[in-house]
């Protein structure tokens, strides 16, 4: 009997079994009223869910109104966003598949516009801006204001809201959690030596600039159930010299796992304008904006799977069915997550246990769907079309 593919093998992680290794990334949508969840994000998840995604998460979900990335981003630093975004969950759950929320600081990369309008930061008298917070008032770039840096007074108060933020996910019936430290975002900021020039506790050599991200971490995991597994999301590099290294996210990742973290998620960039790659571990830099080769980040996944012993999930243009499949299987990662692909396409888990003959019977599918797609595939083999 052939052996199923690794991508559709279930994952145990603590007490939730995710029912294959298809991860939906967090991706904004920019269409939350006052951080309260709409229906666009309930048909935007859920879709997904019909799509048969192993785990599906929420987009980066503020902690508190400041860490928006624009003023229509998602929110989790009240009951009443927590218990908007319950249906969602709830769907989530019932097609079989786990539901996990992201939780996010903005930082200096908020008070913004969202992509499709420029992604330029609100003018200073918008009604709608609010002004950012930082390790230091180092402003992203030209034509960004300044942000607040941070009083070492006023951090606690930012890890406390990460501990509630996650109270309130499970709340709202999340069985996973990622904390967002990518990407230039707060937690980021801290962490690289290009964004955090304090000379205190959060500041100077690795061990400082680690100290928030830890201490959001310990919250975090203690507000969290022991069951429920704990992701976090790094940037595994900065791109420009001088920044977070690839080596800086091995330190990082191991402390992290001692600290309850059961998946480090690995991207990469965001510190600084348009982020430089490596197209492999020991490759040569890429220019920034240059193009992104398939699978382009996956080295991150692997060598902090290897190096710090933690399983890791890959992410950034993992597009084709046996592509996923290779990295599973040559140790690379434990989970792929898709992005921009899934959007595209967002029946690619059904499609891709179809292409590695997991479900030649279309029976994965969602009943009301199933039987019609079986049918579709009848109708094509008969017509001799072979792209069903």
């Amino acid at each position: 009997m052939p052996k199923t593919p690794l991508l559709f093998t279930p994952l145990k992680l603590r007490g939730v079994t995710l029912p294959n290794r298809v991860v939906v990334s967090p991706l904004c949508m920019y269409s939350a009223k006052d951080g309260i969840a709409t229906d666009w994000q309930f048909a935007h998840l859920s879709t997904f869910a019909r799509g048969r995604a192993g785990l599906v998460f929420t987009e980066a979900t503020a902690v508190e109104p400041r860490g928006r990335i624009t003023p229509d981003c998602l929110g989790i630093w009240t009951d009443e966003q927590a218990e908007a975004i319950r249906p969602t969950v709830r769907f989530i759950e019932e097609m079989g598949c786990v539901p996990g929320m992201q939780i996010a600081h903005a930082g200096r990369k908020g008070s913004a516009n969202p992509p499709f309008k420029g992604g330029t930061p609100l003018a200073i008298d918008d009604a709608d801006a609010w002004e950012t917070v930082a390790p230091s008032a180092e402003p992203v770039g030209e034509g960004w204001p300044a942000p607040h840096g941070l009083e070492t007074s006023e951090i606690a108060g930012i890890v406390d809201d990460f501990a509630a933020a996650a109270r309130r996910a499970q709340a709202a019936g999340f069985k996973v959690l990622e904390i967002h430290g990518a990407h230039g975002y707060l937690i980021h900021s801290f962490l690289s030596p290009l964004s955090n020039t304090r000379n205190d506790a959060y500041g100077g050599d690795l061990q400082g600039r680690m100290r928030f991200a830890l201490e959001v971490t310990e919250a975090t995991r203690a507000a969290w159930p022991d069951d429920l597994p704990l992701f976090f999301r790094i940037s595994a590099v900065d791109g420009p010299a001088g920044g977070w290294s690839v080596e800086d996210s091995v330190i990082l990742s191991r402390v992290l796992a001692a600290r309850g973290v059961d998946v480090v998620d690995c991207s990469a960039g965001g510190v600084r304008g348009a982020p430089a790659f490596r197209a492999s571990d020991s490759g040569a830099p890429l220019k920034a904006g240059a193009e992104r080769p398939l699978g382009f980040q996956v080295p991150y996944a692997e060598r902090v799977r290897k190096d710090a012993a933690v399983k890791t999930m890959a992410v950034g243009v993992i597009v084709d069915p046996q592509q996923a499949e290779d990295i599973l299987q040559d140790g690379r990662a434990d989970l792929v997550a898709l992005g921009r692909e899934i959007m595209y396409n967002p029946f690619w888990p059904l499609h891709a246990a179809q292409a590695l003959g997991v479900d030649p019977e279309s029976a994965m599918w969602p009943k009301q769907y199933g039987w019609a797609v079986k049918r579709r595939g009848e109708i094509a083999a008969y017509n001799g079309d072979m792209h069903r």
